[in-house]
């Protein structure tokens, strides 16, 4: 009976781990698609070369915080989307799928940051303005400039996935109340037994 037990338990750690694998790795994934709509929405700071030096066109604009902003809400989005895909996919959770969860979005944040810097502007702002020329206004790289933007990601999921886990998740049985102790007798108990 022992052994039994012990084979149930290490098929359920074997699926945990299976599922804690899947969710890891489509979580990350989908940075991907993070990283493309933040090049895609994020605005951009426009440079202008003149006698050689490269200045910002506009220098009271706010389009670095902006990408920054772009990149925090396109992953909260992004974090609600997979707590809410990750709860769907497997409503018990567990330990193994929620630690996946968080550290997929942490990798998601890092590879859509990646994926968005490497497929944005050239960081050569030089060789750029020397191909534009003179006058003419063109985008800077993209950048992050705010480091906690990459916790957006798990921070929403996770609070996502608890919000869901205790909404609609399975519930304990309730306990017997009063609790019931074995040298007590219960009702309906005959006192006069032994």
């Amino acid at each position: 009976m022992a052994d039994m037990d012990k084979d149930d338990e290490d098929t359920d750690v074997r699926a945990d781990l299976r599922d804690a694998g899947i969710v890891l790795a489509a979580v990350t994934l989908a940075g991907v698609g993070l990283g493309l709509l933040w090049l895609w929405l994020a605005p951009r700071v426009q440079l202008v070369a003149r006698d050689g030096s490269v200045f910002l066109v506009d220098t009271e604009g706010e389009a670095a915080v902006g990408a920054d902003g772009a990149f925090v809400l396109l992953a909260l989005g992004f974090g609600a989307v997979s707590a809410a895909g990750v709860f769907w996919f497997r409503r018990r959770g567990g330990v193994l799928l929620v630690a996946a969860l968080a550290l997929g979005g942490v990798f998601a944040s890092l590879l859509a940051w990646g994926v968005g810097t490497w497929l944005g502007p050239s960081r050569d702002v030089a060789e750029r303005a020397r191909e534009v020329g003179d006058g003419v206004p063109f985008d800077a790289f993209l950048e992050l400039h705010a480091w906690g933007a990459l916790l957006a990601w798990p921070v929403a999921a996770m609070v996502v996935h608890l919000a869901l886990t205790a909404l609609f998740g399975p519930r304990d049985p309730e306990p017997e109340w009063p609790p019931y102790h074995p040298s007590e007798p219960r009702d309906g108990d005959d006192e006069g037994r032994a």
